[in-house]
């Protein structure tokens, strides 16, 4: 039998005769490998709405915006190298669109009746634009409840609703591009009366005539324009709209289709963001639950290391043995993984009433199958090559005994814990007896209040919303249900590593405990002792994951997204002193379970 072969039918025995403990690796891997893979796919799966979009409206390479200053310029750029069509200039003018009693700052772009090759909005409902009509961006109309055939004001002047149009030279509401002088704004302003005046503040869309556009300005010279252009080469999209950031007067703003495309795309960014920082949280949670599974597994697996070895086993060849099965479970994990994320991509991203169709399946990237099998494979081999190593290097004769591991005494702490009450010298005892383990628990309790204390703050962020005008009420809710997903994942795997330690715990302390029960301390004591060794070390890693851990998470948070957090609001002390007792509860009801089995068991028997 070759080496090869004779590794993976030993790994794949043991996973079947541990088939519970196989389905705990699999499940903390499958975790972490879901969560990254759909926080790399998910801008992409995003993108195929605007992608349809552009093709649905022949959509623009590059769009130039000038001020009327400026219009010369805009001509000449119809004759620039490499542009093959165009459509415009067009004028722009800033309006307030009232409807309902509601008023909404708006770009009112003037265009022809007839079709044109570039830039063709996609009428949805109703007709294309008219004289005395409007026809509303779709995200835009859905936002402010607009219908075809309804009447809007525009700066006093009644306009009938003529139609609903979707287009792909400009993001859809709320994130829509500024055309007009003197700017808008998408997001926050402040209402102190510092705000420049005139400002807009994430203005809508709509289409009108050029004569109905030029009747709304009150002064020829305060009219925008905007020009819309097809290159031969869409990839140089970019490099053209560089060269339009000029210093004489006014620069021309020009903004290339991939440009359009990330400010489609914003919301799935920062799902993405979420997403991917939860999936790293989730890698630090699955190696401190699977480095103590293994330990545990690797305890139980001594006297089959000796028997390896004495049938002539290298130390490399037990090694070998015992990485094998964490590896062949994390492939498993990385496709698993790999194909959940790409499948439920779409389910969190918005189907913006401004684009195209929803998204589609995600499409799988050879880089991202690739870094989600490596994170996989990584934290299989980093939770399991120290207990392999350790356990391939044992004394065959000392494997072949398997012999109880005696504690090590340590004075001082024998002193310090005489006078305590007897499950907490039990507990304390049975803590000093495994630090790393004690290590590791902190950890991953600290891990998991951090990202408690970011969702905290996050969820308050996204109660201002959208009085704010960062989202709109059903971008709030998508990165809601990207908030849950984070939540449920991350909640439910700090539950079982919690599980996981306390029963290995009980495991290793089986023989201690029973001698303990032998000289008089009861089965309750017992219980409690196996309880609060793991209840204390919660205790020190909530402290920890709320000051400093939780604060440093949202500070990185804040330094990847070029966020502001002056705009967001902290926890107050009462809200972080919960979240500490809250979760040294939910800690001591998840251990006090196995701890009770362990602390049942017949003294007799384990001795």
């Amino acid at each position: 039998m070759g080496r090869a072969l004779l590794v993976t039918r030993l790994a794949l025995r043991d996973l079947r005769r541990r088939r519970t403990e196989a389905a705990l690796l699999l499940i903390a891997i499958l975790a972490a490998t879901t969560t990254l893979t759909l926080g790399l796919v998910m801008r992409d799966a995003a993108a195929d709405p605007y992608e349809s979009t552009r093709a649905a409206t022949s959509g623009p390479d590059v769009v130039a915006h000038a001020q009327s200053a400026e219009f010369d310029r805009l001509e000449n750029l119809v004759s620039a190298a490499g542009v093959t069509h165009h459509s415009g200039p067009y004028p722009v003018t800033a309006a307030k669109l009232q409807n309902s009693g509601r008023t909404s700052d708006v770009q009112a772009v003037g265009r022809d009746a007839e079709s044109v090759s570039v830039d063709q909005p996609k009428v949805l409902q109703g007709n294309w634009v008219s004289d005395g009509g409007v026809v509303v961006e779709a995200a835009f109309a859905d936002a402010i409840d607009v219908h075809v055939g309804g009447t809007v004001t525009l700066d006093g002047r009644s306009f009938k609703v003529v139609g609903v149009a979707i287009t792909a030279a400009m993001p859809p509401y709320p994130g829509s591009s500024c055309l007009v002088a003197p700017g808008c704004v998408n997001g926050a302003v402040p209402d102190d009366g510092t705000a420049p005046a005139g400002l807009l503040r994430n203005p809508g869309l709509v289409w009108l005539t050029q004569a109905d556009v030029r009747s709304l300005g009150s002064d020829p010279a305060s009219l925008s324009y905007v020009l819309n252009l097809k290159l031969a080469d869409p990839a140089q999209a970019q490099a053209f709209a560089d060269t339009g950031q000029g210093d004489r007067g006014h620069p021309l703003f020009m903004q290339s289709w991939p440009d359009i495309l990330d400010d489609a795309t914003e919301l799935a960014r920062d799902s993405q963001i979420l997403l991917l920082l939860g999936a790293w949280l989730l890698s630090l949670l699955a190696v401190a639950g699977l480095s103590v599974l293994v330990g545990g597994r690797m305890a139980d697996q001594t006297r089959r290391v000796g028997l390896l070895k004495a049938a002539g086993g290298t130390p490399g060849l037990v090694a070998a043995v015992l990485l094998a099965e964490y590896v062949l479970v994390a492939v498993v994990a990385a496709a698993a993984g790999l194909a959940i994320g790409a499948l439920t991509a779409p389910l969190l991203t918005e189907s913006s009433a401004g684009l195209v169709g929803g998204a589609g399946t995600a499409s799988l990237t050879w880089s991202t199958v690739g870094l989600v099998t490596a994170v996989a494979l990584g934290v299989a081999v980093v939770a399991t090559a120290v207990p392999a190593v350790r356990g391939a290097r044992s004394s065959t004769v000392s494997a072949l005994a398997d012999a109880p591991r005696p504690p090590h005494r340590a004075g001082r702490l024998i002193a310090l814990s005489a006078g305590l009450p007897v499950p907490l010298l039990l507990a304390l005892r049975v803590a000093a007896r495994r630090p790393r383990r004690v290590v590791l628990g902190v950890l991953s309790i600290a891990v998991t209040v951090s990202g408690i204390y970011v969702l905290l703050v996050l969820n308050a962020f996204l109660g201002d919303q959208p009085s704010t005008g960062a989202y709109t009420e059903g971008q709030v809710v998508v990165l809601r249900h990207v908030l849950l997903v984070w939540t449920v994942i991350l909640l439910s795997l700090a539950a079982v590593n919690a599980v996981v330690i306390t029963w290995a715990t009980v495991l290793d302390n089986r023989h201690a405990s029973a001698l303990a029960r032998a000289l008089g301390a009861t089965s309750r004591e017992v219980t409690a002792a196996l309880a609060a060794a793991q209840v204390l070390p919660a205790l020190l890693g909530a402290v920890l994951g709320v000051v400093p851990g939780g604060f440093l998470l949202f500070t990185a948070i804040n330094v990847i997204t070029g966020g502001d957090s002056e705009k967001v609001t902290l926890p107050v002390p009462w809200e972080l002193i919960a979240v500490v007792l809250v979760t040294v509860l939910v800690v001591a009801v998840l251990t006090s379970v196995p701890a009770y089995l362990g602390g049942r068991r017949p003294v007799t028997e384990t001795l």
